[in-house]
C-alpha cells in the first residue's frame, strides 16, 4: 500500500482530511437509498421481530434472559448491516467510480482514505448501538450493565473490526452488485452462528467452540458479559484475543489485497 505524501506536502492534518472525506461520503451515502435504508432501519427493526422466537427458547440453566439475548443480538445486527454490509458496497462503489484512485493522488494516505470513507457508517452504527442499548434496557427490564467496561471494549472492537473486514471483502468483487453478493456469506454465517440468533450457551459444546472463533462472536460475548456480569476474566481475555486476531488479519489482508482501481 502507498504510504502517502510527506507531511511537508500540505498544511492540513490527518483528522481534518478524514473529516472532509467523511462529510463528502455522508452526502454520497444519503443519495444511495437502498444502502441507507438497510443501514438505518434493518438493524433497528430486526431484533424486535425475534422477540417471539427468543421467548420460546429454553434458557433455563444458561443464566440468560430474553433481554440479555436480544440486546447483544441487536448490537450485532447493527454492526453487520449498518457498518459491514453498507461499507462493502461503499468501498466497491467508490473503487468502480475511480474515486479511490483520484483520492490517492492527493495528500490523503491510504489509511486515511479507508477510515474517512468508513466514518459515516461507523457513526451510524455507534448511534444505533446506543439507541438499541437504551431501548432494550428499558423495554426488557435489563437495567444497567454490571461490567460496562466489557461492553464498551466489545463495541469498540466491533467498530474497528467490521470496517476492516468490509474492505477485505469488497476487494474480491468486480462490481457494486457483486460486492453485495460477496458480503452475504460472512453476514449470514455471523447471524446464524455468532450467538445473535441462537445463544452459544444452548448449542452443543463442540459446535459452540467452533462458533467462538467467528469474528462477531467475541463482540457479542463481551457485550452480553458486560450486561450480565457473568463473564470470567479468562473468557473475557479469550474474547478480546479473538477479536484482536481478526483485526490484525483483516488489516494485513487489506494491505495485501485491497484493490484501489476497478477490476477488469
Amino acid at each position: 500500500m502507498r504510504t502517502g505524501a510527506p507531511a511537508s506536502a500540505g498544511t492540513t492534518t490527518p483528522a481534518g482530511r478524514m473529516a472532509a472525506l467523511a462529510r463528502a461520503e455522508l452526502t454520497l451515502l444519503s443519495r444511495t437509498k437502498a444502502t441507507l435504508f438497510a443501514a438505518l432501519f434493518v438493524p433497528l427493526v430486526l431484533p424486535f421481530t425475534l422477540r417471539s422466537a427468543v421467548d420460546e427458547m429454553d434458557l433455563d440453566g444458561t443464566g440468560l434472559s430474553v433481554g440479555s439475548v436480544l440486546l447483544p443480538s441487536a448490537i450485532g445486527f447493527s454492526l453487520l448491516f449498518a457498518v459491514y454490509s453498507s461499507l462493502v458496497t461503499v468501498y466497491a462503489a467508490r473503487r468502480e467510480e475511480l474515486v479511490l484512485k483520484r483520492l490517492r493522488t492527493g495528500e490523503l494516505r491510504d489509511s486515511e482514505i479507508l477510515a474517512g470513507a468508513a466514518l459515516p457508517s461507523v457513526a451510524i452504527g455507534l448511534v444505533q448501538c446506543v439507541v438499541l442499548s437504551a431501548a432494550c434496557a428499558a423495554l426488557l427490564d435489563l437495567g444497567v450493565p454490571q461490567a460496562p467496561h466489557l461492553a464498551l471494549v466489545g463495541l469498540l472492537l466491533g467498530l474497528v473490526m467490521w470496517p476492516a473486514l468490509a474492505a477485505v471483502v469488497s476487494s474480491f468483487s468486480r462490481s457494486v452488485e457483486g460486492a453485495q453478493v460477496a458480503a452475504m456469506p460472512l453476514l449470514l454465517i455471523s447471524m446464524l452462528a455468532s450467538g445473535t440468533l441462537v445463544p452459544l450457551e444452548i448449542l452443543p459444546d463442540r459446535l459452540a467452540s467452533l462458533c467462538e472463533l467467528l469474528p462477531l462472536t467475541p463482540v457479542v460475548t463481551l457485550i452480553r458479559g458486560g450486561w450480565t456480569g457473568d463473564l470470567s476474566a479468562y473468557d473475557a481475555l479469550g474474547a478480546v484475543a479473538t477479536a484482536v486476531a481478526w483485526i490484525v488479519l483483516a488489516v494485513f489482508a487489506v494491505r495485501r489485497w485491497f484493490r484501489w482501481e476497478p477490476r477488469r
